[in-house]
């Protein structure tokens, strides 16, 4: 497919704005609902932002890196975009789904690219019990939190807590201890896409926890369901041979 109209989102960094000018004069822009490809301007979390908020469009979208790491994003150039655009490799992830039920009865539900973090709200530790499609796997997780992480989030959070970095292609998800006190050092694991991962609180009124699916987050849970989202698929244009996959093993080797 040749990509004509484009539509440009851009971070509020001072270089992204001009840079975004620049390609607008140069190549045009177009509303959201006349594009073919939305091109971003910024960083890793701008990139997710912006997948969060056109998933209702299923456009693919092409990154361009203003940030610290640019994990998501590619190098900046405002040559031949229209070119790179068309050789683009596309990649497909899925986010994860996260319902999560308060102290004060309500439910609230939000999605996740990278990872559904719960972490400890007081001084104390969190005490989680971890339920694997209804099944108990873990009576008591005492802990700073855990985090189910999506093999595109695999190297943000999920890689710093010491969790695994996953496949692009790999149907699995990885559940990653953050300091784990009991099971003394336990790490996590790795599981199926298609389970479905329930944390409860245990002793929630003195050791509050909260949960954050990417930049969402919800204060003072009693449980949390965490599943892959199958229905939802955000399109991630990468330049040739600096895609997701390649990325996810280079970081292996660094």
């Amino acid at each position: 497919m040749s990509y004509i109209k484009i539509s440009f989102l851009t971070s509020d960094d001072l270089l992204a704005v001009e840079a975004s000018k620049e390609l607008r004069n140069k190549y045009g822009s177009y509303k959201l609902e006349e594009a073919h490809v939305i091109v971003a301007l910024g960083g890793d979390g701008f990139m997710l932002q912006a997948l969060h908020d056109t998933m209702h469009l299923s456009l693919p979208v092409y990154g361009m890196n203003f940030g610290t790491i640019g994990f998501l994003m590619n190098d900046f150039s405002s040559n031949l975009l229209i070119e790179r655009l068309t050789s683009a490799e596309e990649t497909v992830i899925n986010p994860l789904a996260m319902t999560a039920y308060c102290f004060d009865g309500t439910k609230k539900t939000a999605l996740a690219i990278n990872e559904v973090s719960l972490i400890r709200s007081s001084s104390q530790a969190a005490k989680l019990r971890v339920l694997i499609d209804g099944k108990e796997r873990m009576k008591e997780l005492v802990c700073d939190g855990a985090l189910v992480s999506t093999p595109a989030g695999s190297t943000a959070y999920n890689y710093s807590a010491h969790g695994p970095i996953l496949p692009i292609d790999a149907d699995i998800l990885a559940l990653t201890a953050m300091a784990a006190y009991r099971p003394r050092r336990w790490r996590g694991a790795v599981l199926s896409s298609k389970a479905q991962i329930l944390f409860e609180t245990l002793d929630w009124d003195k050791r509050p926890v909260s949960a954050v699916a990417d930049s969402v987050e919800v204060t003072n849970v009693l449980k949390v369901m965490i599943q892959s989202n199958k229905e939802i698929k955000h399109k991630l244009l990468f330049d040739p041979g600096h895609g997701l996959e390649e990325r996810l093993i280079s970081e292996q080797f660094s």
